[in-house]
């Protein structure tokens, strides 16, 4: 029997997945997972009020849960820390040779080669996604945004190969750090095209009546509640459009600060078209709001393919996207951009506010089309899955 390729994955949050891409991306990995070749080890992040077993199975993968403080923005370097320590000690006490231990984005720059040179004794080799700009994220002081920009480098140069999820990320990853040489490949995160009603007609109905909503009567917007994602522009610019359909915005509004800033700037509380809603973890549910929402808006700036675009491309007929290259790689022409201009997006969603329903659904079909062709969740696994199988590069 052939020794399975043991691939440790540090960097999500745990599974199942919540939110967030990374997580969404490991848990659809080893949910679908199709080799007999592989044995996952995932890293998962305990807090320490947490009474979580060390060790537990998921699907066919070995979750292993990693204690770590609450110390501010300096805990998701911490935990990757931990695990990548984890992995070593494992790696060593079970003498595993030709492992991948696949880290997601670059947190931990600075000490990659410390652990680099001790799994090299073990033949591992070292892929590293790094996810998009966090250098250019606004919740980052200045000194933390040096912080991210130096460990970007270091990890550039200490991996053994650059998985990019965006081919924007490729481009400025090669022509970045020319110098290394680094060895990238493109390969992206996946998506379902919703083709049928997978939660009760019930639930849902129930959903509307409780946050006072009407289907096909609202725009929606999903995604983690920080600047970079334009909840501004696209809050400002609804309120000058004549629309008469409300804004829906799901997310978790923990920002104090930020939310503060959006009301003193827009006065968004005073228009109640605009519905902050909280969260949605219910898949099913999720997919059955973005399916009946009559247009979808994404403010997405910083990072490289956003899997909540291509659940809404996936979903979605009308899709209104921030005009961005990371952005208009994925949407192509089955979507509609606009930019931060004043009046921009008004007046874009005045214009598609006439829209006929055979208009949004022959953007829809466009929108499927390209999830189906480029980025199904099957496509995606295989990919990543013969790069581990083959484990050189």
């Amino acid at each position: 029997m052939t020794e399975k390729r043991k691939v440790f994955i540090i960097g999500s949050k745990g599974t199942p997945a919540k939110y967030g891409g990374f997580e969404t991306f490991v848990d659809n990995l080893v949910s679908r997972q199709n080799s007999s070749q592989i044995k996952y080890f995932i890293a998962c992040r305990r807090d320490l009020s947490d009474n979580k077993a060390d060790l537990y199975d998921y699907k066919k993968a070995t979750c292993f849960n990693v204690d770590v403080p609450n110390i501010g923005p300096a805990k998701a370097i911490l935990y990757d820390l931990r695990a990548l320590s984890w992995t070593l000690d494992y790696i060593q006490k079970n003498n595993i040779r030709g492992a991948i231990v696949y880290i997601l984005a670059c947190r931990v720059g600075p000490f990659l080669k410390h652990h680099s040179k001790q799994l090299k004794l073990y033949d591992t080799q070292i892929f590293v996604n790094p996810d998009g700009h966090e250098w250019m994220r606004a919740k980052w002081g200045f000194f933390v945004r040096k912080y991210w920009k130096l460990s970007e480098r270091l990890m550039i140069k200490d991996a053994d190969l650059i998985i990019c999820d965006s081919k924007h990320i490729e481009l400025y990853i090669r022509e970045k750090y020319r110098s290394y040489k680094p060895k990238t490949i493109y390969s992206s995160y996946g998506a379902d095209v919703a083709t049928s009603q997978d939660v009760k007609a019930q639930d849902l109905q129930n959903w509307f009546n409780k946050k006072q909503i009407s289907s096909g009567q609202y725009y929606l917007v999903v995604g983690r509640f920080v600047p970079e994602n334009n909840y501004q522009t696209i809050v400002a610019e609804f309120e000058k459009s004549k629309t008469k359909k409300d804004l829906v915005i799901i997310t978790n509004p923990d920002n104090t600060k930020f939310l503060k800033s959006l009301k003193d700037q827009t006065g968004f509380e005073l228009d109640n078209r605009i519905k902050f809603v909280g969260t949605v973890y219910d898949k099913d549910l999720l997919s059955a709001i973005r399916r009946n929402a009559f247009g979808y808006i994404h403010g997405h700036e910083v990072g490289g393919t956003n899997p909540s675009l291509l659940e809404a491309l996936g979903t979605t007929n009308l899709n209104l996207l921030f005009d961005v290259g990371f952005n208009k790689e994925v949407g192509q022409d089955a979507a509609i951009y606009w930019n931060k201009q004043a009046g921009n997006l008004a007046h874009i969603i005045n214009r598609v506010d006439q829209m006929s329903e055979e208009e949004r659904q022959t953007l829809g079909k466009k929108a499927k089309q390209i999830i189906d062709k480029n980025f199904s969740w099957d496509k995606i696994v295989s990919q990543n899955e013969r790069q581990f199988i083959d484990g050189k590069i």
